[in-house]
């Protein structure tokens, strides 16, 4: 049987072929979408980067029909555009990749969607390390004598994978487990918390010498910023429902695209940015497959969400979004029509229409860990592409997905005890300066594909020359 990092490496090879055919396949006679005409499922909020495993994390055991030593603790994130993220990891058999992009994403698209204890792991997040840094008044309120920034992060991390994985797992250290225990015991179910910037709706659209939208804007930021792109040229403006132009908004502000009368179809993209810290408990997702986070801690950091606007004269007049479904296995596609005529379109082999004045919602279904890329053309040049993978539950030690009330069978490749080595979590051991590169990501089933991808890459090397080198013989002959 493969381990969970064998299988991982298989199972990225795999993907990128699917991914590739699937991209091929949806792209082809359609022609390279913009910036601002791309519908990805990102609805806002915080980017940012993986450093990798703190080195405030310690050991832990998974117990199994062998049991399997493990690092359990923090990971640090870097945000696009400035900010660092303090997470835990919420699939403790998924590996992570090397410099995975994350995105700050609702549970709805996670594995978190089908968990009825996930409002637990927030409680936990809200009440241990390092929203409580007073790790003497955690340590006697766990009875856990005393608590190091090492175990204190480990224990929580326990008490965090019983929940998101149900695993069978403890903590090494005495401490560090009297912590788990407590903190398991004491949970209790809390709402998922508001993202920290979202734009609703995401797409609007409607006629040449109107005010497009609204698009209200949700976000815990005291002020955002605002910045237009008009891809058509034709000066449009970002005002409120006074017609007046804006430069910035707050929560709850409704903002519209003015589009000049007779100005020639087009589209406008409007991006919102602001300043803030992201709230603890969001969860953070990546398109690379790489193991799902859940946010311990934020400085402030740069979060952004975008919006866009499609216009013309007559016709349909289609605004195109989309989101991840967790619950139907799928990818949710919203297609509205402001125009005077249908809007028909083609989705994933299947033909669409959306009457004039009205709104409709395809489910698209994806199979677990498929990457996937379609493309949606209207009228006048319209198209939008949506593309992403879907990670929608955790992962068993064996390397298949899982449903989250499941119980995980142990993570294969661990550490053996004492080693100081990584395994399901994502870690290699504590790194100097608590970054993670290097030897923490180096056992967290990133660059565990490596010696897969260069066997490949070997392989097709030797054919290829095999084969030049057999044309070169015939050319002779």
């Amino acid at each position: 049987m493969f381990s969970v990092r064998r299988r991982g490496a298989a199972r990225l090879a795999a993907a990128a072929v699917v991914s590739g055919v699937v991209a091929t396949g949806a792209i082809a006679g359609a022609g390279a979408a913009t910036a601002a005409e791309e519908a990805s499922q990102h609805q806002g909020g915080a980017s940012a980067t993986l450093g990798g495993l703190s080195d405030k994390s310690d050991d832990a055991v998974i117990h199994g029909d062998k049991d399997k030593s493990v690092k359990a603790g923090l990971f640090t994130m870097e945000v696009d555009q400035g900010g660092t993220l303090q997470t835990y990891c919420i699939d403790i058999n998924h590996p992570t990749q090397p410099d995975a992009k994350y995105q700050e994403t609702p549970w709805s698209g996670t594995s978190l969607n089908t968990n009825p204890e996930a409002g637990k792991i927030r409680w936990i997040l809200e009440n241990s390390y390092p929203q409580v840094n007073n790790l003497a008044e955690l340590a006697q309120k766990a009875g856990a004598g005393s608590l190091t920034e090492k175990t204190a992060a480990a224990g929580t991390q326990v008490a965090i994978w019983r929940y998101s994985d149900g695993a069978d797992v403890d903590a090494v250290d005495p401490a560090a487990e009297k912590l788990a225990d407590y903190l398991q015991k004491s949970a209790q179910n809390i709402a998922e918390p508001k993202s920290s910037l979202t734009l609703d709706p995401p797409a609007v659209s409607g006629k040449a010498g109107e005010k497009l939208g609204p698009v209200t804007v949700h976000t815990n930021a005291g002020s955002a910023g605002l910045e237009a792109a008009d891809a058509a040229g034709a000066g449009v403006k970002i005002v409120d429902k006074d017609g007046k132009p804006v430069t910035s908004a707050t929560d709850g502000s409704r903002l519209f695209f003015d589009v000049p009368a007779g100005a020639a179809p087009g589209s406008a993209a409007l991006t919102v940015r602001a300043t803030t810290t992201v709230p603890v408990g969001r969860a953070f997702a990546s398109e690379t497959r790489s193991q799902t986070q859940i946010l311990a801690g934020s400085s402030e950091s740069t979060v952004s969400a975008q919006a866009t606007a499609n216009w013309a004269e007559k016709g349909a007049i289609p605004a195109v979004s989309a989101q991840k479904n967790c619950a139907k296995g799928g990818v949710d596609v919203t297609a509205s029509n402001q125009g005077d005529k249908p809007f028909t379109f083609e989705l994933a082999g299947q033909r669409h229409t959306v009457e004039a004045g009205r709104t409709a919602t395809v489910t698209v279904p994806v199979k677990e860990d498929q990457s996937y890329d379609f493309t949606i053309t209207g009228p006048n040049g319209f198209q939008k592409e949506i593309k992403g993978v879907l990670d929608c539950k955790v992962a068993s030690a064996g390397g298949e997905s899982v449903k989250g009330e499941q119980s995980p069978l142990p993570s294969a490749s661990p550490a053996s005890p004492g080693s100081g080595n990584g395994s399901g979590n994502g870690s290699a051991g504590d790194s100097a300066g608590g970054t993670g590169k290097g030897g923490d990501l180096a056992a967290t089933g990133g660059s565990s594909a490596t010696p897969v991808i260069a066997g490949v890459a070997v392989v097709l090397v030797v054919l290829g020359g095999g084969t030049v080198f057999f044309l070169k013989r015939r050319k002779t002959a």
